[in-house]
């Protein structure tokens, strides 16, 4: 019995008209929604979810980090410093980085504020973000691990490594030996795919998912609304509802 519920939960998630795989969302009775902005980084510093959970997650655990391998998973250096900081021995994960589900969506990370300020109440919560312009018909759902107050009013920064490290030098200097801008430039990050041969080989896929999923268009606005999220993005952050 166990085997046929199974079979025909994989085939209510199978698309038919586009012979894809296409998961079931579920949006949040009241939750957020609206039209944002989005930026991209990766600056490989542990992110702010991270960091003690009372305070930033409320009563869910940290978003996990790694050591600086960016695999070995720190859960016992909980709130450990972040790499980007001197001492620091916690980086973002490079299993934390998006990938894409079928034709028309994604799963990733994003940093966001919805306040223009630091929303550490909403650490962990999942948005789907809907494109607009010339990737309409094209949705991003991400969880949110990082939030700060350099972020605008509904700006959702876009974790992509080679996406540029931002005011944050130290972390992708100490963490992979890049000069202190990281790869590219520090705002933007790479300009061209063949830059992503540059990275680790653990993040080179995740850099050329703006490229190809995201046809390098830059900063697409986006109408966003927040969901469940995705056993598959808990799994990767330990985070989440």
């Amino acid at each position: 019995m166990k085997l046929i519920v199974l079979s025909l939960a994989i085939l209510a998630a199978f698309d038919y008209s586009t012979s894809e795989y296409s998961p079931t969302i579920i949006p949040i009775n009241g939750g957020r929604e609206g039209d944002g902005i989005t930026t991209r980084y990766w600056d490989c510093c542990a992110p702010s979810c991270a960091w003690d959970q009372i305070i930033h997650t409320k009563n869910r655990k940290p978003v996990q980090t790694c050591k600086i391998d960016g695999r070995t998973n720190s859960t016992v250096e909980q709130n450990a410093q972040s790499g980007c900081y001197d001492g620091g021995v916690a980086y973002m994960c490079s299993n934390q980085v998006a990938w894409v589900v079928n034709s028309t969506l994604a799963y990733g990370f994003s940093a966001a504020s919805f306040t223009g300020g630091v929303d550490t109440d909403q650490c962990c919560i999942c948005v789907l973000l809907s494109f607009k312009g010339q990737l309409t018909g094209k949705k991003f759902l991400v969880q949110i691990t990082n939030t700060g107050s350099p972020l605008a009013v509904n700006q959702f920064d876009l974790a992509m490594p080679g996406g540029g490290v931002g005011i944050f030098e130290k972390g992708c200097s100490s963490q992979w030996g890049t000069p202190p801008w990281g790869w590219g430039r520090p705002v933007g990050g790479v300009e061209f795919e063949e830059e992503c041969n540059q990275l680790p080989a653990d993040l080179q896929e995740g850099c050329r998912f703006r490229f190809q999923f995201m046809e390098n268009v830059d900063n697409p606005d986006v109408s966003f609304i927040e969901v469940q999220c995705p056993a598959e993005l808990k799994a990767l952050t330990g985070c989440g509802d």
